[in-house]
């Protein structure tokens, strides 16, 4: 199968196109720049040039396609709403194109947007149960619902707070500038709120595995896929690696010290959120082997900077 991948060189992106390449499908990729054209290229795959801001250049790089696994999202949060109404008009835009084509997409969004689930673990038949106005990135799966309407077979993988690895600029390492600022490495209340995490190889073979289970007949159009390798990893044991890697003092913070200490990410830093793979690994056979998150986080390459 000829795929095409958005965000291609970026941290989890670029795991989709290796696993892609692995398993002998060809790969055509989205990139901005010349140095990301060239680094695609090394690794056997086509750079396709254009953005997430230019709709017809992406559109033309799926049509090329057989399939499409959408990765690439402006993680900016500073303008946050926005940019979840962008991937909203890009998902929108892609249904179009692809509409009548037979071709499958998986797009991205979060274990965490928007969808609860009292006293268990969240699953993949879980609904996002607020809109994209309280939760501006529910705007993903409400365009991909939309993009099924236009009999596009399309779905869609969530993942965790925490996709860790070797190169990671998400949700820990941003936890750990925090630390280094604040002099100290905190949680919240007795901090038993937990996070799921996946290490990137492991999704990048999750999307990979969906996207031929879609194209395959083997998974329905609609369906949602969990790229969770741990259900809950507490959130004072990620605080705790974080202390003594800094050598600072790990404190609990009530909800108003921790809205001072953690600013925007307050509400991340409390969140829990326990969620279940169970149906994606039965499945799609996704069997993740990756070190576990606290395994992964506590070595060298995390506090090099």
């Amino acid at each position: 199968m000829r795929v095409f991948v958005t965000g291609a060189t970026g941290f989890v992106g670029s795991a989709v196109v290796s696993d892609l390449l692995a398993a002998g499908h060809q790969v055509l990729g989205l990139v901005r720049s010349d140095d990301g054209a060239a680094r695609l290229a090394a690794t056997g795959a086509e750079p396709v040039r254009g953005d997430i801001y230019d709709v017809e250049s992406v559109c033309a790089g799926a049509l090329r396609a057989d399939g499409i696994i959408h990765t690439a999202f402006d993680h900016d949060f500073s303008k946050f709403k926005a940019n979840c109404e962008t991937d909203r008009k890009l998902i929108l835009a892609l249904g179009q194109a692809l509409a009548g084509s037979g071709k499958p997409l998986v797009i991205t969004t979060g274990t965490g947007a928007g969808i609860r689930a009292e006293g268990r673990a969240i699953t993949e038949e879980d609904a996002c149960s607020v809109t994209s106005e309280i939760v501006p990135r529910v705007a993903s799966e409400e365009a991909a619902a939309e993009v099924q309407k236009l009999g596009v077979t399309v779905g869609t993988m969530r993942l965790p707070p925490s996709v860790h690895g070797v190169g990671d600029h998400g949700f820990v390492p941003m936890l750990i500038a925090m630390a280094r600022a604040k002099g100290s490495a905190a949680y919240v209340g007795e901090g038993a709120n937990v996070w799921p995490g996946v290490h990137r190889l492991d999704a990048g073979r999750a999307y990979r595995l969906a996207l031929e289970a879609l194209a395959e007949g083997r998974a329905p159009s609609g369906q949602r896929f969990h790229a969770v390798a741990e259900s809950g990893v507490p959130f004072r044991d990620i605080a705790a690696v974080i202390a003594r890697r800094l050598n600072l003092p790990l404190v609990s913070l009530t909800t108003e010290a921790a809205a001072a200490h953690f600013g925007w990410f307050a509400h991340f830093a409390a969140m829990n959120n326990l969620s279940s793979s169970e149906k994606t690994r039965a499945l799609l056979g996704w069997d993740p082997t990756g070190p576990g998150l606290i395994e992964d986080i506590d070595q060298p390459a995390y506090f090099a900077g």
